[in-house]
């Protein structure tokens, strides 16, 4: 495995380990401050308002999942602060600066990959990618980079005939080669296979490490479980929960118990018989679910009015709420457009 240093700090590209130690600024970055600070974010398309007043703030080297459902402002937000989009109301700071006004001085700064464009479809990959690496002061190399990323082999293939997962890695490759201080992540691994996809995650973690911030948007909840320091969730352009991953599954029933008996319990007689707190409902004849803190006592308790009433309990299960969990309660389940 090529290791990449992704600091500011020239090293060793080759077979050396990905940076742990905080990075080193640019030289004449500031260093105090939050990464990101969006306040009372409004963007209208007419009369649709696709963000409606979103509010949020990334520290310097953490990572935070922006997710919703589709439709919901995520991109519009993240476009909006690395400048495509102005703002029709609110502030948008990055690194602390304007991501308009003050443009030409943020973009060698960040890097941004986004789900669609940016890449000319008759360019090969590794004349893409260097290309993109020759507007940076201080660019990681670029075949280190390539061959990290599993695209070594494909460097003289046209964009156009990559296969959608070797265009997702260019991408990436394409928001990393600048070493930037602050990452825009969306949907990083849609249509990448298992190795991929880890690889990937790797790469954000080794980011983080080495001090870069990032932004990032997923609607895969393992992946934001895994990767984020803080959540944010927004819908209908709004943000309707935030915190870290163990506030927001806290913040809901922290667990469930799930068992098999026969159907037709007298589930308000069993609530009834456990600690306060827990709702006790059976989804599908003869499966049932006890929603509330697990203790030892409610485990007990479930068992013992089954004892009572000569119910054979099985498969008894203690599942802790997850974050994707906790994601459906909040916008609902049904399909969206």
């Amino acid at each position: 495995m090529v290791g990449l240093r992704l600091s500011h700090a020239r090293a060793p590209e080759v077979d050396a380990p990905v940076a742990t130690a905080p990075a080193s600024p640019a030289p004449d970055a500031p260093v105090a401050g939050p990464a990101l600070v969006v306040d009372g974010l409004v963007k209208r398309y007419g009369d649709r308002v696709a963000v409606g007043g979103v509010s949020l703030r990334v520290e310097r080297a953490r990572v935070l999942a922006l997710l919703g459902p589709n439709g919901a402002g995520k991109t519009t937000t993240i476009e909006t602060c690395i400048g495509f989009r102005r703002p029709d109301r609110g502030t948008v700071r990055v690194l602390g600066l304007d991501p308009r006004a003050d443009n030409a001085e943020l973009r060698p700064r960040i890097g941004v990959m986004l789900q669609q464009g940016g890449v000319y479809q008759s360019a090969r990959c590794g004349e893409m990618l260097r290309l993109v690496a020759s507007y940076a002061a201080d660019p990681l190399d670029p075949d280190a980079l390539l061959e990290r990323l599993g695209l070594a082999s494909v460097q003289r293939t046209p964009y156009r005939r990559l296969s959608g997962g070797q265009q997702q890695r260019l991408s990436l490759a394409m928001a990393l080669v600048g070493r930037p201080e602050m990452v825009f992540l969306d949907e990083p691994t849609t249509g990448l296979d298992p190795q991929a996809r880890h690889e990937t995650w790797r790469i954000v973690e080794a980011l983080r490490r080495d001090g870069v911030s990032i932004v990032l948007t997923t609607h895969d909840m393992e992946e934001a479980e895994r990767l984020a320091d803080d959540v944010v969730i927004v819908d209908h352009g709004e943000v309707i929960a935030a915190g870290t991953c163990d506030e927001l599954i806290r913040g809901q029933s922290e667990h469930e118990v799930r068992f098999q008996a026969v159907p037709g319990l007298d589930v308000a007689a069993l609530t009834g018989a456990l600690p306060e707190d827990c709702d006790v409902r059976e989804p599908a004849p003869g499966t049932y679910l006890v929603v509330g803190p697990v203790t030892p006592q409610l485990v007990a308790g479930i068992a013992t009015w089954c004892a009572a009433h000569g119910v054979l309990l099985g498969g008894l299960q203690v599942k802790q709420r997850t974050l994707e969990d906790v994601f459906l309660e909040l916008t609902g389940r049904e399909l969206r457009a």
